[in-house]
Parts: C-alpha cells; sequence; structure tokens
C-alpha cells in the first residue's frame, strides 16, 4: 500500500537502547510511537499472574488470544509516554522486570502469541507515520516497512546500561556479572527460537550504540526517515 510517512522499524536485542531511541525518534518527527516489546511483556505479566509457566506454549497461547480478543491488552497514551493496560490497570512499570522481560523472551517464542499479537501491531502501525521497536518488525511485522534499522551494541555495554538503570531504581538484587549473563541469555533466546528469530532484517541499516550517544543514534535514525519521506 502507499503510504504518506513511513513506517520506521527499529529491531534489536535486549538492553540496545531500542525504547530511549524509538520513543526519541516518535518525537522528533511527530510520529506514533508502537513499543511492541511491551505486549509480549505484558503478556508473560499476565501468565505469570494466572500462574501459567511461560514455556507452557499451549496455555499462554490460549491466554494471549483470550487478552486479545477481550481488548484487555491496550497502548494508552498520557503526559508521561505510552503506558500499557492490562484489563484496564497501568502496568507500565511491573512489566518492567528481569523476571517479565525473561518471561516475555520465552512466550515470544510461541507461536499462538505471536499469531495473536501479530495482527494488533499491524493494525497500529499499517497506516504509517508509526515508529515500531522490538524484535521481529522488519523482519516478520513490517518486512516492507520504509525505514528499518538494526540497533545493536556490545552485550557488555548493554549489561551496564541495564545495570544502572535497575541500580538507579534502587533494585540492587543483580549484581554487574549476573546482568551480563542474564542479557547473554536472553541474546541467545531470542536469537535461537524457531518462530521469528531475532535477526537484522534484509536491508536494513546496522546502528551500533556501544560508543555512540541517544542523541546521535536518534539524529541518524530520524534522518533516514526523512530522506525516504522527500
Amino acid at each position: 500500500m502507499s503510504r504518506t510517512r513511513p513506517i520506521v522499524a527499529i529491531d534489536g536485542p535486549a538492553g540496545a537502547g531500542k525504547s530511549t531511541v524509538a520513543r526519541s525518534v516518535a518525537d522528533r518527527l511527530g510520529f506514533v510511537l508502537v513499543d511492541t516489546g511491551a505486549l509480549y511483556r505484558t503478556v508473560a505479566l499476565a501468565a505469570s499472574r494466572a500462574g501459567l509457566p511461560y514455556a507452557a506454549a499451549e496455555e499462554v497461547g490460549a491466554l494471549a488470544e483470550s487478552l486479545v480478543e477481550k481488548d484487555a491488552i491496550a497502548f494508552l497514551r498520557d503526559a508521561r509516554g505510552i503506558r500499557m493496560t492490562l484489563a484496564g490497570e497501568d502496568v507500565s512499570d511491573s512489566i518492567r522486570t528481569p523476571d517479565i522481560g525473561m518471561g516475555a523472551s520465552t512466550v515470544s517464542a510461541h507461536p499462538r502469541v505471536r499469531a495473536a499479537l501479530l495482527e494488533m501491531q499491524r493494525q497500529a502501525g499499517r497506516a504509517g507515520g508509526v515508529v515500531l521497536e522490538g524484535r521481529d518488525i522488519g523482519t516478520v511485522v513490517f518486512p516492507d516497512a520504509e525505514v528499518k534499522v538494526f540497533l545493536t551494541a556490545r552485550p557488555e555495554v548493554r549489561a551496564r546500561r541495564r545495570y544502572d538503570e535497575l541500580v538507579a531504581k534502587g533494585d540492587t538484587r543483580m549484581s554487574f556479572e549476573e546482568t551480563l549473563a542474564d542479557v547473554q541469555k536472553r541474546d541467545a533466546q531470542d536469537e535461537g527460537r524457531a518462530v521469528a528469530p531475532l535477526r537484522q532484517a534484509e536491508g536494513a541499516i546496522l546502528v551500533d550504540s556501544s560508543e555512540m550517544g541517544v542523541d546521535d543514534a536518534v539524529e541518524a535514525i530520524a534522518r533516514l526517515a526523512r530522506e525516504v519521506s522527500r
């Protein structure tokens, strides 16, 4: 389909700064931000609350289908940015724990979960003028996106960012070494899953933020979007 404004697809591993960069790119361009990773985190939270093991593919898949059917998962925009709600409850903070992050990586490998959330993601971005970030936006959700970026950084850099973020929130339960191991485990899980594994999409521009400030990464991606909008 012909879009008057492009779709910006930002994929990459955990801790690469996708959420921060995507939010700033959307603000700079005046686009809508769609955090697809938050969808999977919300399903993981719902599974945890329901007492379902993250690895229980059929049960978690059925749960995801039910949540979508009931419109129980929703994006909410307010003064603080994009919030996630689960059955009307704001769970934006609850889904940002390390356990839910690992849970999201597990549940996102289940075909029924991915199928349940796929159309929801496409509906949110089909018209263009959106920034979507996740693991498979450029490969599966919108392979026809006008701007595709693979945002990454060295594991040690991503682990340091994650660790500093947790400490800033007062969460000191994990050491830096444990955080690094968690990042490496998440990478292996995301890259090795049978369904929609994490990889750089065909035609995607590689942006390594290891030695790059957020503003530099944002400007590089925003520039790509402006170029295709001319």
